[in-house]
């Protein structure tokens, strides 16, 4: 069985082309995710995240068909999860 990274691994060789088959992603909008990436790197973003468990600020935020979406009122019928992603691919 393959670990998590090994599949994570996978998944982006095969957006991202591996030398034998070309990228799904454009070449611009690779750019773009590699050096959002480094930078996100190397702001040392985890020393500055909360710990788990942490309650997050109430917030509203357009959800992947434009609607606003508001904490509040979804942790009111129960737990929540939050999932962010990125891209256009």
């Amino acid at each position: 069985m393959a670990s998590l990274k090994q599949e994570l691994d996978a998944i982006r060789l095969s957006s991202e082309g591996d030398g034998t088959k070309p990228s799904r992603i454009p070449h611009d909008l690779l750019q773009v995710m590699h050096r959002v990436t480094h930078e996100q790197q190397q702001s040392d973003f985890r020393q500055r995240m909360p710990a788990a468990g942490t309650p997050a600020p109430l917030f509203s935020l357009p959800n992947q068909d434009g609607a606003i979406v508001r904490s509040g009122e979804l942790l009111a019928q129960g737990p929540l999860a939050v999932s962010f992603f990125r891209g256009q691919w």
